[in-house]
């Protein structure tokens, strides 16, 4: 009996993650594993290409946690620049297409499917064009920078407020450049409750960025030789643009699970089981193309995080090796850095409150990030939601200066591990006046918050 063979589709976080695993596990008498890979770097960090299309980040190089050779050097045959077409069920092969056009088969035992997600594109004239690029992979990174230091871009339009959409807005505005930030909602970042995101919308206009909000885009005008000249948007204003930047989010990449037949949940990412299997026998999948269950919500979602496709690939890998590991599931836990602003958020905001049923109560707090007469400190906000009656944490939204949003981590794991406002109030967390008041704003929203249970529960 021969060994068996683990495909892997997709390079990056999950899929690398699990072929790792996989490797260290089963030996290479037993287990050969191959990978495909698209593009020409693997396991690099997307999240950073903002950084670096800045100039935070010196490097490309500085992005590629490990690079295809080092993966090769512990025996897992990459192919990059290799894109899988096909995968064929009942066969049990994949159809792998190189850059240069040669196509040829590949057979399997194990298949694990971590294509990852695609930019979201609006259906609307123009958005094909040259000159309009989405930010997913790190060769979307490098034809961006070119764009930048080709030096015939001043203005740059970018459709979507969201997380990437403001750090590639950032990236773009300190290197000079006309930023405008276009998005059909009131606030920028839809996942923040208004009073949060109005925050973040002063934090992006002090910084010289144009936003138009409450305003959808209905098309991109292009110029004579075709390339993007101008976004116009519902109200009929025109923005003008020598390059427009996809910042709508991302959907699952799914084109080929959909063509083999591979099921898909709910939200429209790959159906998987805790242990990270597919409903069919031998095929896994991790990363941005699956589906995840919201601890609170109970729902299915899909979330587009390297921490998740880091942990779903190891579960995989785990299991793949012969060993048994579960993904636990999903709180929404965010965090990022607009302008000179952090803002983070964990578990549920009110509108999705209201969608899962729960009935709430909310404080806001604002406070300093250190003690008040410590030199450094800055303003701080937090903002909790707590369930009526038991008073259990359901949601916390932060927004301040250098130092603030990492508290986020604390609240996520008072959601994770289900505690109510007063058993978080009673904590004991650290104080020195150059990290927090004596009373945390965290301790000071979670105070506030039991007093708002209690005053209901009176009611």
């Amino acid at each position: 009996m021969g060994r068996e063979r683990l495909v892997v589709v997709g390079g990056d976080a999950a899929g690398m993650s699990a072929a790792s695993q996989a490797r260290k596990r089963r030996g290479v008498d037993d287990l050969e594993v191959v990978a495909f890979e698209r593009g020409r770097a693997t396991s690099y960090s997307a999240c950073g290409i903002p950084y670096w299309i800045g100039g935070a980040v010196g490097s490309e190089a500085e992005l590629i946690a490990r690079t295809p050779e080092q993966h090769r050097a512990n025996d897992i045959d990459v192919r990059t620049c290799t894109e899988v077409v096909a995968i064929d069920l009942a066969a049990r092969t994949v159809t792998a297409r190189e850059s240069g056009g040669r196509e040829y088969e590949q057979g399997w035992d194990s298949l694990v499917y971590a294509t990852g997600s695609v930019p979201m594109r609006p259906q609307a004239p123009g958005f094909d064009a040259p000159g309009v690029v989405g930010v997913q992979t790190l060769d979307d990174g490098v034809e961006i920078k070119a764009e930048l230091d080709s030096g015939r871009v001043r203005h740059v339009v970018v459709v979507g407020g969201g997380y990437i959409g403001l750090e590639l807005a950032e990236a773009c505005q300190v290197r000079g450049l006309d930023v405008t930030v276009v998005d059909r909602s009131r606030t920028p970042v839809g996942t923040f409750d208004p009073d949060i995101g109005a925050f973040i919308a002063e934090a992006v206009t002090a910084m010289g960025i144009t936003l138009v909000l409450g305003e959808g885009v209905t098309s991109v005008e292009t110029g004579a030789q075709g390339r993007a000249v101008a976004v116009v948007t519902d109200t009929g204003r025109r923005l003008p643009a020598d390059l427009v930047v996809l910042g709508l989010g991302v959907r699952p990449d799914t084109a080929l699970a959909v063509a083999a037949g591979i099921p898909l949940g709910p939200s429209g990412g790959v159906a998987v089981d805790a242990r990270m299997r597919t409903q069919v026998d031998g095929v896994w999948a991790a990363g941005d193309c699956v589906e995840s269950v919201h601890r609170l919500s109970g729902q299915r979602v899909v979330v587009a995080l390297g921490t998740h496709a880091n942990k779903q690939g190891r579960v995989v890998g785990i299991n793949i090796g012969g060993g048994y590991a579960t993904f636990a599931g999903v709180i929404g836990t965010a965090i990022t850095k607009v302008c000179d602003l952090e803002v983070a958020r964990t578990g549920l905001s009110e509108v999705e409150a209201d969608a899962a049923g729960y009935q709430y109560v909310t404080a806001s707090v604002d406070s300093t990030t250190r003690a008040g007469y410590f030199p450094g400190a800055t303003a701080i906000r937090v903002k909790l939601l707590a369930e009526r009656r038991s008073g259990r944490l359901l949601g916390a939204q932060i927004a301040g200066r250098e130092g603030s949003a990492k508290r986020i981590d604390t609240l996520a794991a008072c959601i994770w591990n289900e505690m109510s406002v007063d058993e978080v109030l009673g904590m004991d967390l650290s104080y020195a006046p150059p990290f927090s008041p004596v009373w945390d704003p965290v301790l000071i929203a979670a105070r506030k918050a039991f007093e708002a249970v209690e005053a209901d529960v009176r009611e």
